[in-house]
């Protein structure tokens, strides 16, 4: 069987699980889980990469950064790019550690390997004047007014439960290890992106500087399929197919979606932001810049029958 290469973005259901303790060893137990079904792709030739989301796990780094600094004055809150490469390299350890030892399980001996990602993105991007990502703890409205003065942060009330900070969602223009990447391709199975990737600016004598911001896992990892023009692009999340009329009594699964009908699917508003929504426009993405390729939503249960062709929603250009 010929290899095919395919580039794979996990959902945090990959990592935690609802009702599970957000600990690290619970979640360690979730990731063996979830790379012995990547095994199993590896198993069947299929070169890949791998992008993993960082929400929750961001969340509480934040969130410890906030609390020990209430606690003592004396310990600085992390910047949120230090809090996002700090995600990036737990997250990653524990993929490459279970990764490394389902693979060896199956009498293989490929190395696994986590690069720490920066991203470039536009400083003018408009979605900095509209930060749309809460993340971290909790304030009443008078901290809130506080931290807003004192550090310049986008505080906004969060569903009635208190004030939160926004951080901004820009879109990835740029991998800047894409050349490392694309060397380790032949011989490595390569963990990168994390979280979206470390969001950075290019400054003007060519340098870069981290931003705080959330850029979306799955646009990240289309811009990684693009750049490696990879054979599939697969999106896991939690369900096997993408549904139309969600929650409605006409719901209905799409096997099969061409860019046009996706693209009327949005414009109809069929995707919550956030969920679904970002899967679809990185699955479109994709298609229209390579028609003869395929993307792929599906769960991790259904990863192999899905590049198979016998599960998931495929999206083509007709």
């Amino acid at each position: 069987m010929d290899c095919k290469k395919v580039v794979i973005a996990l959902g945090g259901n990959a990592l935690q699980e609802p009702g599970t303790p957000p600990t690290a060893e619970a979640q360690f137990g979730v990731v063996r889980r979830t790379c012995a079904r990547i095994a199993e792709l590896n198993y069947h030739d299929y070169e890949m990469a791998i992008v993993h989301g960082n929400g929750p796990q961001i969340g509480q780094i934040a969130l410890s950064q906030e609390i020990a600094a209430q606690a003592d004055a004396a310990l600085p809150v992390m910047p949120f790019d230090v809090c996002g490469s700090m995600s990036q390299g737990y997250i990653g350890y524990q993929i490459q550690q279970c990764l490394r030892d389902a693979i060896r399980y199956r009498n293989r001996n490929i190395p696994v390997v986590t690069i720490l990602t920066q991203v470039v993105v536009d400083k003018n991007d408009p979605a900095f004047l509209n930060p749309t990502k809460p993340i971290g703890a909790f304030f009443t409205k008078e901290e809130a007014e506080r931290l807003a003065k004192e550090k310049d942060y986008v505080m906004k009330e969060d569903a009635g439960r208190g004030w939160r900070r926004y951080v901004a969602s820009p879109n990835p223009l740029r991998i800047t290890e894409i050349d490392s990447i694309k060397r380790l391709w032949d011989s490595t199975i390569v963990i990168t992106g994390g979280g979206g990737g470390i969001p950075v600016i290019e400054n003007m004598d060519g340098s870069l500087s981290g931003v705080p911001a959330v850029i979306d896992k799955d646009m990240t990892a289309e811009l990684l399929a693009e750049d490696i023009q990879t054979d599939y692009f697969l999106i896991l999340t939690g369900v096997e197919r993408v549904c139309v009329n969600w929650g409605k009594p006409d719901q209905r699964e799409v096997s099969h979606m061409t860019v046009r009908d996706a693209v009327k699917y949005v414009e109809e508003g069929q995707f919550a932001p956030g969920s679904m929504l970002p899967k679809v426009m990185a699955a479109i993405k994709f298609v229209r810049r390579f028609p003869d390729k395929k993307a792929i939503i599906t769960s991790l249960d259904k990863a192999l029958d899905a590049l198979q062709g016998n599960s998931g929603t495929v999206f083509t250009m007709s």
